[in-house]
């Protein structure tokens, strides 16, 4: 269970009736002892789901550009590469 901080942070926003109904009813099936606590564990869990996807897609991004630049780039192959390349022609011929 998480340890209790101080709370001196607030969050105001405006929603509409339906919204509001949803919300409670979803609270009510949750087992959330406040309405407040629903809410922010909701929010919370979405909001580390959104900045997750977000760094897997970065990382992706930088190994593309990893991958790209080996494969594409101007640097030439170094001298284990060279010498693997010659060991699979041999043995392949």
């Amino acid at each position: 269970m998480e340890a209790q901080l101080s709370k001196d942070e607030r969050i105001e926003l405006r929603v509409t009736a339906t919204d509001k109904r949803i919300f409670r009813r979803a609270h009510e099936l949750s087992g959330d002892k406040s309405f407040s606590s629903f809410i922010v564990r909701i929010v919370k869990q979405k909001a580390e789901e959104i900045i997750a996807k977000n760094d897997r897609i970065l990382a992706t991004q930088k190994d593309r550009e990893v991958f790209f630049d080996a494969v594409f780039g101007d640097s030439k192959p170094n001298k284990n590469l060279v010498e693997a390349v010659s060991r699979y022609k041999s043995k392949k011929a």
